[in-house]
């Protein structure tokens, strides 16, 4: 894919189509098909078919033997950013499907590039990069070419140079939750937690700021992480205690830890689960798909902060070695959890994962996990929870979420449901006893195993990890990659 800048008259002959953004207004879009000249029939059909530039909305026609295509919007005065991004991803899918190799944009009429064209730069080419992602590596007959096209914009020479940089950063964004995409979307039987390991030791092969660790059986069982071990018990795939560490250059004051649930897969265990609510349980390693993907790019974007990624990888499966419900499991604290269900395994596995993560010596821990039902049923399958300790936190988390256009509602931790939590015959339970607020009384689970001086976010992202139905144009069915830029972002800004 090659990028290209250019400030002088558009040559048509030249590129296989030229993409016009527009603002909805049927007037202003009607003083751009006459300042190009079109032929009367062109412009009889536009008002035939009243193309006004509604979101999605599209108008075509041929101009000296090229295509020309008005896109809607749907803005009437600015384009936001995730419009920006929105319109990228169509571009992307337009020219893949249409088999076109060099396409032009001219921004001119929808935005001008002041302040905001850092911004701008990088999430247009977030969206064109994500726009034409394609998981079809089992499939015998390829359903798009997902060859990039060379891109022509319109742009003054004076952002050029601005907008090369950020657009580089963008993709390095792509790219990250893309490989976080492809985690999600491989079958269970082939993405494995030592696959998973494989994966994080080929990041730090790549990368000289980044070191990995891989603990075997043997070694979680020397460090005391029996709660992670019980769950792993009942699986014949061998369990991977993933450590990855990313080390800037110079002495850093900050240290932060990245914490991805890792089940490869979730049968529910000796709780198990009905055959609709299994068909997707490969995607119960999101979490940990969000880690690796982030820690693809920290050196590129040459984050200043020190960063942990942390990942408990096993599977939760039924078997004669199962954990029971009844059982009493031990975290490398000392804390005990009853096991109340089986299928309640990820936040026992985060146990001892987030334990791990505060013995590192971090000032603040985030983790994400397909972690409920429950955030589903009380946000739907577009947005995550976000649970957090800290206010400023928080407010910084929603913030670069509000950024990368993923979607985020901070919920409670309601301290009045911690006694739904409560064990009779241990420290905690691994399920409430209380039906509601399921999403809440597991984030409190969470926070039990989270020490008084560490700050702490949990993101419940059980809803957008995986899209059941296209998104938006930059986001098809499958694996979201969601959190990656989010997260991102955030670091960014530390």
């Amino acid at each position: 894919m090659e990028l290209k800048f250019c400030d002088k008259e558009i040559h048509l002959q030249t590129l296989d189509f030229l993409v016009y953004p527009v603002l909805q207004n049927a007037q202003g879009i009607k003083s751009l098909l006459k300042f190009l000249h079109v032929n009367e029939q062109v412009l009889q059909r536009f008002e035939r078919e009243e193309f006004v530039g509604k979101k999605g909305e599209i108008f075509s026609f041929e101009l000296k033997q090229t295509m020309i295509i008005f896109y809607g919007t749907g803005c009437e005065k600015k384009i936001g950013l995730d419009d920006f991004r929105q319109l990228a991803g169509f571009v992307s899918r337009w020219s893949q499907k249409n088999h076109a190799q060099n396409i032009g944009i001219d921004f001119s009429r929808i935005i001008k590039f002041g302040e905001d064209k850092k911004a701008y730069a990088q999430v247009f080419a977030e969206g064109f990069y994500l726009g034409a992602y394609n998981f079809h590596k089992y499939k015998s007959k390829k359903d798009i070419d997902a060859k990039i096209p060379n891109l022509t914009l319109f742009l003054a020479n004076k952002v050029k140079k601005t907008w090369t940089l950020f657009w580089d950063r963008g993709v390095l964004f792509a790219q990250a939750t893309i490989l976080a995409r492809d985690l999600v979307n491989e079958p269970a039987a082939t993405m494995t937690p030592s696959l998973l390991a494989e994966i994080a030791l080929s990041i730090a092969k790549a990368d000289k700021k980044i070191k990995a660790k891989i603990l075997d059986k043997e070694q979680v069982h020397e460090l005391g992480m029996k709660a992670f071990l019980g769950v792993d018990q009942g699986s014949d795939e061998p369990l991977k205690f993933i450590h990855l560490v990313y080390q800037p250059q110079g002495k850093t004051k900050t240290k932060i830890a990245l914490v991805g649930k890792g089940i490869t897969f979730d049968s529910g265990g000796l709780n198990i689960k009905v055959g609709d609510g299994m068909t997707d349980m490969k995607i119960d390693m999101g979490g940990a798909a969000t880690v690796l993907g982030v820690f693809q790019v920290l050196s590129s974007l040459n984050i200043k902060v020190e960063v942990h990624g942390i990942i408990a990888a096993c599977e939760n499966m039924p078997s004669g070695k199962a954990l029971r419900p009844g059982d009493v499991v031990q975290n490398m604290q000392g804390k005990t959890i009853e096991i109340g269900n089986t299928d309640a395994e990820g936040r026992v596995t985060l146990a001892d994962a987030l334990a791990y993560a505060q013995k590192q010596g971090v000032d603040t821990v985030i983790d994400l996990a397909t972690l409920t039902g429950a955030c589903v049923v009380a946000l739907g399958s577009s947005y995550a929870a976000l649970y957090a300790n800290q206010e400023n936190l928080a407010k910084e988390l929603l913030k670069s979420a509000d950024f990368s256009g993923e979607k985020i509602w901070r919920m409670p931790l309601a301290p009045e449901y911690k006694e739904f939590n409560k064990s009779h015959v241990a420290d905690v339970r691994n399920i409430a006893s209380s039906r509601g607020g399921g999403s809440i009384t597991a984030a409190l689970f969470l926070q039990e195993f989270i020490e008084n001086n560490v700050t702490w976010a949990h993101l419940d992202i059980a809803g957008p990890v995986y899209a059941e139905k296209e998104l938006n144009s930059y986001t098809p069915v499958g694996g979201v990659g969601f959190g990656v830029r989010t997260l991102l972002e955030w670091l960014q800004g530390k």
